[in-house]
């Protein structure tokens, strides 16, 4: 029998806030030493003789934290997400499933993320002896012998020798002190929460017990999605889980619960007292970390970050953690009570404070965002971002401003068009008309197809490399031309070859109406976003009758078909009659696409008097805000048709989207400005950062110059 390492990724440490938040609980920061409990764990478990694949369950909102610290310590891992949190049953159920499919007498051995246990070899000798009993059939739970009368911890009561471990004749729950003490005279253990046992056979109980658990999980390891980086996305069935603990789940009921007593240091860490005890203390008992200074200071726990300086003097038994604005300080004995304290904080709307923007008001946000683009990013992106030997512009930039050697899509050439040519009708005394043309003359030159559509990728050469005619490049190749058209007519007959364009785009009508995408979603929204934007952008040009009934033709197709009737936000993707796809892309639902089309809505409203366009702009900003991460202050990529997350990562378009609307729809527009401020704070004046991960950080990539087409519209939207 195989044994498969699994670990338990959930719960929020609320108890150890400031530094342990939803966003990056407790299990993923260094507590005690170098690493992070979860790595510790992983490394400790994977040290385990006859440890297969180690697995991890978690949520999908963790998804990044697990990849990055797992690569950290050059460790693979199989990965399990969890949609939504449903309790630990369903999670261990999704485990044992996942082991039972590729190994029906593998023995699971289930462990928290975030336990702190400095012995490992002592550790892994306790589980062998676990997994002994594990193959009697017996669920057996290491039992901790405890070393003080603890009310933070639930005990059991063992009863009699059976093969190498022992029957259980009780669980109980978080006793008093006085109780406590009691339970350690009678030789109650901790229930540390670790559990050996066969997959099967646990699968096995919760048939017995909670059928609907083992059911959701089989049906949910069997529809799980591969998500990107490798890990596995629980299918949709896990959400019918019944949410409930292990505990009561099978332990309270089995007559299979055995324990095993073990004397290893151990804690769960659950508060900044148990965070002080693990720690090493200098001779008057004190556990700094950070720029800290103990003066006539005895039992004294510092968390500080780079930047804080923290000084004590004359105390003694406090907690004083500082974190991301965020100052706790408590006496050690009161550490239990800081949960508390967040629950009240979270009522009043005061757990998280935002990042300081440079500005205060919108006016003054106006004014940073036009001083940013005119003397930051259209010189950077023009001088740096521009290839002045082969023509076109680079696809990316880093952050110190260099440009990045990759083959060159022609959204990214349209784009920069449209960039310079709307930098042109601002007013902007730079070289625009020089910057439009560079990038329109290279598209038409390098991108056009014989049969009047263009390609989508050519080598940093110009040579082609991928002749698709991808319909959201179509659409960009159309507002491009309307944009350099209106600014700088005559260079070129651009109202000729958006004509020329719009009669190629026949060749990829829908049998619905609408137009079919290339690629694995043929029926889709977003690129008919961006031709609804080109269309209104030749009405607004003075184009002929033919770009108004395109963009009313897509307006209806948004106000009947793209957006869900009683929810009111727009799924992404359908079948070929334009209902909702079938499955996990049909739930789709990006809140940086539901203030993209309430922009275009608003604006479809305000030029043809359209009565359903601005209820429906105001329905659809309603659920993009509930995309908001109130941790962060930005927009996140998704969410499922029910709200929920879906990938908690922000990028930078969804923030500019929420901008542009909050402007045109007389909204709240401060948050959104200074959200997306957050991400123009680079080394290169006038680049960006592009993806803010969950764990707070912005990833170290290059700024894609396909950004700068979402930054100039919002920075526009305040002269609107």
């Amino acid at each position: 029998m195989a044994i498969y390492p699994v670990i338990m990724c959930g719960g929020s440490g609320t108890r150890l806030w400031p530094a342990s938040r939803a966003s990056h609980p407790k299990q993923f920061l260094p507590l005690i030493g170098q690493r992070s409990m979860f790595q510790e764990t992983v490394l400790r478990v994977a040290g385990l003789e006859g440890a297969a694949e180690v697995v991890v369950v978690a949520g999908l909102a963790h998804r990044d934290l697990i990849e990055a610290q797992l690569s950290e310590i050059g460790i693979a891992a199989a990965v399990l997400l969890e949609p939504e949190a449903r309790d630990s049953a369903p999670a261990m159920a999704a485990a044992c499933a996942w082991i039972d499919a590729r190994d029906k007498d593998g023995v699971a051995v289930v462990v928290a993320a975030d336990h702190h246990v400095p012995d490992a070899g002592a550790f892994r000798a306790a589980v062998e002896t676990a997994v002994a009993g594990a193959r009697q059939g017996l669920i057996v739970t290491l039992g901790v012998r405890p070393d003080s009368p603890s009310s933070a911890y639930g005990y059991i009561r063992k009863g009699v020798p059976a093969g190498p471990v022992f029957t259980v004749e009780a669980f109980v729950e978080k006793p008093d002190a006085q109780t406590a003490q009691g339970y350690i005279a009678d030789g109650y253990l901790w229930n540390s929460g670790n559990f050996v046992v066969r997959a099967a056979g646990l699968l096995a109980e919760l048939d017995a017990f909670v059928p609907a658990i083992s059911a959701a999980a089989r049906k949910a390891v069997a529809g799980a999605g591969e998500a990107q980086g490798g890990a596995l996305v629980l299918g949709e069935a896990f959400a019918a889980a019944p949410k409930i603990s292990i505990d009561y789940a099978v332990m309270e009921k089995t007559a299979r619960a055995a324990v095993l007593p073990v004397d290893f240091a151990w804690s769960d860490l659950g508060a900044w007292d148990a965070v002080w005890s693990a720690s090493d203390q200098d001779a008057a008992g004190n556990a700094l970390r950070g720029q800290a200074l103990a003066v006539d200071a005895r039992n004294c726990l510092v968390r500080a970050p780079a930047g804080t300086q923290v000084t004590l003097i004359g105390v003694e038994n406090l907690a004083v953690v500082v974190d991301a604005g965020q100052i706790l300080v408590c006496d050690l004995a009161a550490s239990q009570q800081v949960k508390t304290a967040v629950d009240q904080l979270k009522a009043e709307g005061r757990e998280h404070l935002p990042t300081p923007a440079p500005f205060d008001t919108i006016a003054q946000a106006s004014v940073w965002f036009d001083r940013w683009l005119r003397t930051s990013a259209l010189p950077l992106w023009w001088s740096l971002g521009a290839d002045h030997v082969r023509g076109g512009f680079h696809e990316a930039l880093t952050p110190d401003g260099n440009p990045v050697e990759a083959p060159r899509r022609s959204r990214v050439q349209t784009r920069q068009t449209f960039v310079y040519a709307t930098a042109g009708q601002m007013g902007w005394q730079g070289p625009w008309r020089q910057a439009a043309w560079h990038g329109m003359d290279y598209f038409l030159a390098r991108y056009r197809r014989p049969d009047g559509l263009f390609r989508a990728l050519v080598s940093s050469a110009g040579e082609p490399l991928d002749e698709t005619a991808a319909l959201y490049d179509q659409a960009f190749a159309l507002l491009a031309m309307a944009t350099l058209n209106a600014a700088d007519p005559g260079h070129v007959d651009l109202a000729g070859e958006g004509r020329r364009l719009l009669a190629a785009l026949e060749t990829l009508r829908g049998p619905a109406g609408g137009f079919r995408e290339a690629g694995a979603h043929p029926f889709q929204a977003n690129a008919h976003m961006h031709l609804l934007e080109a269309a209104m952008a030749w009405v607004e040009a003075g184009g002929g009758r033919e770009w108004r009934d395109l963009a009313a033709e897509i307006v209806e197709l948004a106000l009947t078909r793209f957006i869900d009737a009683e929810g009111g936000y727009l799924r992404e993707f359908f079948d070929a009659a334009w209902a909702s796809a079938p499955g996990q892309d049909g739930r789709l639902v990006e809140p940086g696409h539901q203030f993209e089309w309430a922009w275009l809505l608003a604006r479809w409203g305000q030029m043809t008097g359209e009565p359903r366009a601005l209820p429906a702009a105001h329905r659809l900003y309603a659920a993009g805000q509930r995309g908001i991460d109130p941790a962060r202050g930005v927009a996140i990529n998704a969410l499922n048709d029910d709200l929920t997350i879906r990938d908690p990562d922000a990028r930078l378009w969804p923030q500019t989207e929420w901008l542009k609307a909050a402007l045109i729809l007389g909204e709240d527009a401060l948050a959104p400005a200074k959200a997306l401020a957050r991400y123009l704070d680079t080394p290169a004046p006038g680049a960006w950062r592009d993806v803010w991960g969950l764990s707070g950080g912005f990833k170290p990539e290059p700024a894609p110059a396909s950004s700068f087409y979402h930054a100039v519209v919002a920075c526009r939207g305040f002269e609107r």
